[in-house]
């Protein structure tokens, strides 16, 4: 080094282009981790209050939403076929002043191996008969008989499954408990639920 001279240490930052080194990969839905094998990823968050509705995304497509236009107050429902997990239907059914019947027609005829993804908005419960909180009970629900005056669920459940599902939430509404005035807080679930297998 000659006199006078101020060295430094140079650093090289060497980027790659390519994105999977440079970006996170994403899971499906957004979910914090990924699914394995032979399973369906999904996410599903119930409705805030009366203002916000519910959404539900599967395999990184999004069934329903308030952006679709396809939410209402009441039960939200949608059907995937268990097999290949493409969207068979969807629908939302008032509990507070709508026609029970729509729901139990659209519950009975509901086919075996189907998935059923369920969120509530507003209130669940009001005309939610025995009948209907019997057939959420068959498709694996845990809380549908205990559903109440604006408590907010959200269910994965499954025409035939033969043991109760591990993908439900459910909260009261709890004046003391409440995050919004009247209504409990969003519930939000994800997970991976198995395909059918034939």
């Amino acid at each position: 080094m000659s006199k006078g001279c101020l060295c430094k240490a140079v650093q090289f930052t060497v980027c790659s282009s390519f994105p999977s080194e440079t970006q996170p990969l994403q899971n499906k839905c957004g979910n914090h981790k990924s699914c394995p094998e032979n399973t369906f990823a999904f996410k599903i968050s119930s409705g805030a209050a009366n203002v916000v509705g519910p959404s539900m995304c599967f395999e990184n497509t999004i069934l329903m939403s308030g952006v679709k236009n396809n939410v209402g107050r009441g039960l939200n429902i949608a059907l995937v076929n268990g097999t290949n997990g493409q969207l068979m239907k969807t629908d939302f059914f008032d509990m507070y002043s709508g026609d029970i019947k729509l729901l139990l027609d659209f519950l009975k005829a509901i086919e075996s191996g189907t998935i059923v993804i369920v969120a509530s908005y507003d209130d669940p419960a009001t005309k939610l008969t025995d009948e209907a909180r019997t057939l959420f009970t068959d498709l694996g629900s845990s809380h549908a008989s205990k559903l109440a005056f604006r408590d907010n669920w959200t269910f994965v459940g499954a025409k035939g499954l033969k043991d109760k599902s591990p993908y439900e939430q459910h909260l009261k509404n709890e004046a003391a408990k409440n995050k919004y005035d009247g209504w409990p807080e969003v519930l939000e679930m994800e997970g991976c639920v198995p395909k059918k297998m034939d």
